[in-house]
């Protein structure tokens, strides 16, 4: 069985990564999302194990200790991190898996899986972003210059991804990634196969 790629996506607050991902898996089934796990209370409506697998900060400690999240961060008094061993098991299943996470975890992952392919998700202008921010109706003034701060930042790292998708129309953004899975899959390292004799 063929395994499947790693794919990592990361983007600023507001650029439209969960829309844009949701769309890309409900036309491609062989893509799976990756379930984070965190040491904060689960909230009315979430599943364990559907929206993130819900553990203790002493269980989160062993599991650093014992090298298991291919990437870890501390946000708000929580953890975040994604566990390697179900990512490792679907990957082996032949599924891509996609690890939407922010600038920071992505980089972890980068480290650790340079065979990964990494996308950043971008929004058409900083004008479009402030607005979508703003549009979204919770968030004030104060938080959206302060997430707005924080994409100038992530965009400084942003060229060490090695695609980078505008989320301008849905529909263009899910055809951008599926053109780079298709790409990557007709790289000559996946395709060697077919350029040795038969026996």
């Amino acid at each position: 069985m063929k395994k499947g790629r790693l794919i990592v996506i990361s983007g600023p607050s507001g650029v439209g990564k969960g829309t844009v991902v949701k769309a890309l898996r409900e036309r491609d089934p062989n893509v799976k999302l990756s379930v984070s796990a965190t040491t904060r209370e689960i909230r009315p409506g979430e599943i364990d194990g559907v929206h993130y697998y819900f553990i203790t900060h002493e269980k989160f400690e062993q599991m650093i200790a014992e090298d298991r999240f291919l990437e870890h961060a501390q946000y708000v008094g929580n953890r975040y991190g994604t566990p390697a061993a179900p990512v490792n098991r679907m990957l082996e299943e032949g599924y891509d898996v996609i690890l939407e996470i922010e600038v920071q975890g992505g980089l972890q992952v980068l480290e650790r899986r340079p065979d990964a392919i990494s996308v950043f998700i971008a929004a058409p202008s900083f004008e479009v972003l402030g607005a979508r921010l703003r549009g979204r109706g919770d968030t004030d003034e104060e938080k959206v210059l302060m997430r707005l701060q924080q994409a100038r930042m992530e965009y400084l790292v942003a060229k060490r991804y090695q695609y980078i998708v505008v989320n301008d129309r849905l529909e263009d953004a899910v055809a951008d990634l599926q053109a780079i899975l298709r790409a990557e899959a007709l790289k000559t390292e996946h395709q060697e196969h077919l350029l040795k004799e038969d026996d």
